[in-house]
């Protein structure tokens, strides 16, 4: 499994539209956009890595007021076991009418064998 189709996973099931890069057709008044960071080779042994850590940052676009929305997402994401990196407002877009609020997140993953 990776850090977007588990995230995918976790946001559709709660409802929340959700896509990765950037959101196509009209978007609702509330929907996340997922980016993806890094992918790091984390832990060593016998000169072959044994973890993947991957970040995405996941931008909460919202018309409304944005902070119930926020720390429903930061519950959901420490229970599904990410690691929360950042978390921090971006600005009101006066162009769109939407607020944008990122929240960066990791997760380990054994790799697979190469």
């Amino acid at each position: 499994m990776s850090i977007l189709s588990e995230l995918n996973t976790l946001f559709e099931a709660a409802n929340i539209p959700v896509e990765t890069g950037v959101f196509s057709g009209v978007p609702p008044d509330e929907y996340l956009v997922l980016t993806p960071l890094t992918d790091t080779f984390a832990v060593y042994g016998d000169n072959k890595p044994l973890a993947d850590v991957s970040e995405v940052r996941i931008s909460l676009f919202s018309k409304n007021n944005y902070l119930q929305r926020k720390n429903q997402l930061v519950r959901m994401l420490l229970q599904a076991d990410f690691v929360i990196t950042d978390r921090r407002y971006i600005g009101h877009e006066d162009d769109t009418g939407y607020h944008h609020y990122a929240i960066d997140v990791a997760k380990e993953y054994e790799t697979e064998e190469i």
